[in-house]
């Protein structure tokens, strides 16, 4: 993606690794992310793709601060997020909004309470600002009326969109989506798909979408990233990546068995 616009998220040699001794080789904790760099730009949407347990997620968790770097400097709205006190990221994560694979919505609290919730934990806003902002947000994906209903009432595709209001509540200008369409039906897919595509066209959201879900991510995404073994091994255009020579890539871009690719 041409632009002469600085990157809102820049990465540069990142390592990160495990706590878990079960990856301990040779010569110590063997990295689960090794030397990755990328940069994203405002308004765009990032794909990251790559087999499961690549560290894809992990890529998320360390945008957001949850997890430290072993080494290399991650910068967010210009600012580098390395070493940040805690108040200081939580400054920070204010811009960014997290998507949960799983929603991650709070089963004791009702679907305005759960969007509600980061509001009435960071802000000074009145509890009429914050029912305002509910039901803005609920509106924009499509959720206006459920609000009184608890998350045990809703099926997976409502409960990913009451999280994606709850991500947006704060106006971030940053979105990350772990796996959006994970769990869902094809038809429910393609909203949730529409809907990440819709906040960047209506609100020049820039987003970051993990995903190992192919053809989802190249029809929303404007560039992609695949990460295998730990490092980067492609960054381009959907179209240059159906297109590329490398073995890695193409094996795993049409779903085969057989290749470089290991299980």
């Amino acid at each position: 993606m041409a632009t002469a616009e600085a990157p809102i998220i820049r990465v540069r040699d990142m390592v990160y690794y495990a706590e878990e001794p079960s990856v301990l080789d040779g010569a110590g904790f063997k990295p689960i992310l090794d030397g990755i760099s990328f940069q994203v730009y405002p308004g765009e949407v990032f794909g990251i793709m790559g087999m499961s347990g690549a560290g894809k997620t992990s890529i998320l968790r360390l945008l957001m601060g949850l997890v430290p770097v072993g080494s290399g400097d991650i910068e967010v709205l210009g600012q580098s997020i390395v070493g940040m006190s805690e108040q200081q990221l939580n400054e920070v994560r204010m811009e960014m909004g997290m998507c949960f694979q799983y929603s991650a919505l709070l089963d004791s609290l009702t679907v305005a309470e759960n969007v509600a919730f980061t509001l009435r934990r960071r802000t000074e806003l009145s509890n009429d600002e914050i029912k305002r902002k509910v039901a803005e947000h609920l509106e924009i994906v499509g959720m206006a009326g459920h609000e009184e209903k608890m998350p045990a009432e809703l099926s997976g595709g409502m409960k990913k969109r009451v999280g994606i209001a709850r991500a947006l509540a704060t106006n971030p200008q940053i979105m990350l989506y772990d796996e959006p369409s994970a769990g869902l039906d094809p038809i429910m897919a393609s909203v949730i798909d529409e809907l990440i595509v819709r906040l960047r066209e209506e609100f020049q959201m820039t987003s970051v979408v993990v995903t190992h879900e192919v053809d989802e991510l190249f029809a929303i995404a404007d560039r992609i990233m695949m990460i295998y073994q730990g490092r980067v091994i492609a960054s381009d255009s959907p179209v240059a990546l159906r297109e590329s020579e490398n073995a890695y890539v193409q094996q795993f871009v049409q779903g085969q068995a057989e290749g470089p690719v290991t299980v």
